[in-house]
């Protein structure tokens, strides 16, 4: 009888080893089933996450284009520096603007004037009914538009603006016959 006992305890400890065994090697097929199809996903997510980030950059580029072709946009400048080597200032007064809207220009920006140093900082500040020579190229990295216009002096103030339509940073530069030119490093926005 204790030979049956053994014997039956080893038959049924056998089966049980094997159903452990399947069972851990069904668990195994199963969890490596599992972690590739969360690998198939998270690749899934990603290439959609890329793909929503395209899109988005599409989308602000139509943007920057829209407000160029409308001819109705404003620079906000963040840093000034007089070229072709003069030092760098940043701005943070939000009321100095350029606003370009039908044709008319108004602007509140530093401005450097002098023939030689020291330069005198002084603001432009004033409307101008119209501009002349306007011409808004497209390029490769965006846009670059000029005109020409009377200020104060009775010589003309070239504004050559460089826009980058795909990060929306634009440079602004304002050129004198007297004076140095004048960069301007900041951003364009829509008005409406």
């Amino acid at each position: 009888m204790k030979r049956f006992y053994y014997l039956f305890l080893g038959v049924a400890l056998c089966v049980a080893l094997t159903v452990f065994a399947a069972q851990n090697s069904s668990d195994n097929t199963l969890s490596v089933a599992q972690n590739q199809h969360q690998k198939e996903l998270k690749t899934l997510k990603q290439q959609q996450r890329a793909e929503r980030r395209a899109a988005r950059i599409a989308e602000y580029e139509r943007y920057i284009d829209s407000i160029i072709l409308s001819k109705n946009f404003e620079f906000n400048p963040q840093s000034i520096q007089m070229q072709p080597a003069g030092q760098m200032r940043f701005l943070s007064n939000a009321v100095y603007t350029m606003t370009l809207w039908d044709g008319q220009l108004d602007i509140c920006m530093p401005y450097y004037v002098g023939y030689v140093p020291p330069y005198r900082y002084v603001l432009l500040n004033t409307g101008v009914p119209s501009v002349e020579d306007y011409m808004a190229v497209r390029t490769e990295e965006g846009w670059h538009i000029t005109f020409k216009t009377t200020l104060y002096a009775s010589s003309d103030y070239t504004f050559s603006l460089e826009v980058n339509h795909r990060y929306g940073g634009a440079t602004l530069t304002i050129d004198n016959l007297w004076y140095n030119p004048v960069q301007y490093t900041g951003s364009i926005t829509r008005i409406y």
